[in-house]
């Protein structure tokens, strides 16, 4: 029987030959991994009195966002915290 470089089904031909990529070494598949490391992020974020706010906006408003953020040398995130604590100060003190 001739070795065909695409025949993967007869593992004992590859036994030797060494396949490109990362080695695994971790036991979880991928999407577990994932999940626990979402897990243990949600948990950070709690401990450090952080909560989850989920915002949806057009291209142009995030690229500005970014060009912004960048220029102040800060996250993104960190930005719009900011920008968001400046306008209900704002508000707080037209009362």
């Amino acid at each position: 029987m001739a070795k065909e470089q695409t025949d993967r089904t007869t593992l004992d031909l590859f036994a030797t030959e060494r396949r490109p990529g990362r080695p695994k070494t971790n036991p979880l598949s991928r999407d577990e991994q994932l999940r626990i490391n979402k897990r243990n992020q949600l948990k950070r974020d709690k401990s450090r009195g952080l909560k989850r706010v989920e915002l949806k906006l057009n291209a142009d408003a995030v690229d500005a966002l970014n060009e912004l953020a960048d220029a102040r040398d800060i996250s993104r995130s960190e930005l719009i915290e900011a920008l968001l604590l400046e306008q209900l100060q704002a508000l707080h003190n037209t009362r």
